[in-house]
């Protein structure tokens, strides 16, 4: 009796210590992150605050006849907007979108207390730039996901005029430490091959950009993002900043573009005599690529051309849905798409 004893003992035991490793067992969650950027297309107030008049197109007085009611009708459609970017895996909407065309701050302050936007509590990183016609980049985010750590702003001064300074922010996204720089490179105003150097110097910049984060920490993804002006397949975006068209092969600190083989198939982001073009991208660094999937890893790209971002009128029919055409204020959207990629990262759970 005293050795069946014994042997139940033992074989509880046993029994409870492999209960204990397979509940110790590490599980995996999948953590899935939006990046997004989007050119909202002169998002003036009302108040004619600049004292070298640059804002003043955008006034109740001006050209425009920008007033209270049109301000807040593009207020609030820039926030619905980004309130449907939200997905099954993303209920929240992107941990960061980049912006361009704002005036100042404040015009950020009220987007996000519109009401779609509100109760997100979207931080802002804003700087003002020395562009000729008063416009600035900046950058919301989810506080929830996405922690701010560092923020520097660099002036492209290789060019004859004053443009939009390029954004740097450091910081956390859900634990792992990533750098998106936000931009607005020079227009194509004089024709793209004469503008071109304009935006090849941008390019550089950026690049040196990424390169300073790489001699401090080596293992940082980079995101460049921003109304590029160009096309993935132009000299600033495929050999300045060596974007590849392909992710297989970039290297760590390399970039691979996946809007190359989306415009190659008809989609793009705005479009000017019935031709597409996609200036606005997302550009990923290869450590956020061709990474193991314990870390942040490229999954996917989308041009957000939601149906009711386009315009039903006319010959413009299919594109993206502006404030105005033609001098007439029609209130709708932006003159671009967003673009959003998506990020995975498993991440280990115990039950």
């Amino acid at each position: 009796m005293k050795t069946f004893r014994l042997f139940a003992a033992i074989a509880l035991l046993i029994a409870s210590s492999a209960a204990s490793v397979f509940a110790a067992k590490p599980e995996r969650k999948l953590l899935v992150a939006g990046v997004a950027f989007y050119n909202f297309e002169n998002l003036f107030d009302t108040i004619p605050n600049n004292p070298e008049g640059r804002d003043l197109e955008f006034t109740p007085n001006g050209q425009r006849q920008w007033d209270g009611r049109k301000y807040r009708q593009k207020l609030h459609n820039l926030a619905y907007a980004i309130s449907q970017f939200k997905t099954r895996t993303t209920p929240l909407g992107p941990a960061i979108i980049g912006v361009s065309e704002i005036e100042n701050r404040t015009v950020l302050e009220d987007l996000v207390a519109q009401p779609e936007l509100a109760k997100l509590d979207l931080g802002i990183v804003h700087h003002d730039s020395p562009d000729a016609r008063g416009v600035d980049v900046g950058l919301l985010y989810n506080k929830r996901y996405f922690r701010v750590e560092n923020v520097t702003n660099h002036r492209l001064t290789a060019v004859p005029f004053r443009t939009r300074d390029q954004m740097c922010v450091v910081g956390s996204l859900l634990g792992q430490k990533i750098a998106v720089i936000v931009n607005h490179w020079p227009s194509r105003i004089g024709g793209q091959e004469q503008s071109e150097p304009n935006r090849v110097a941008a390019a550089e910049l950026c690049r040196h950009i990424a390169d300073s984060l790489w001699s401090v920490d080596p293992a940082m993804g980079v995101i460049i993002m921003g109304d590029l002006n160009d096309d993935p397949m132009d000299r600033s975006c495929a050999v300045t900043l060596g974007a590849a068209k392909k992710p297989a092969g970039v290297g760590p600190h390399a970039f691979y573009n996946p809007w190359w083989s989306k415009l190659d198939n008809g989609i793009g982001t705005l479009a000017y005599k019935s031709q597409w073009n996609l200036f606005d991208q997302i550009i990923i660094s290869g450590n956020l690529v061709n990474v193991p999937d314990t870390q942040w890893k490229f999954y996917e790209a989308k041009v957000l051309n939601f149906d009711f971002l386009k315009d039903n009128e006319g010959n413009r029919q299919g594109y993206p849905k502006r404030s105005f055409t033609a001098g007439s204020y029609i209130g709708g959207y932006s003159d671009h798409f967003p673009t959003e990629i998506f990020l995975h990262r498993y991440i280990e759970v115990k039950e």
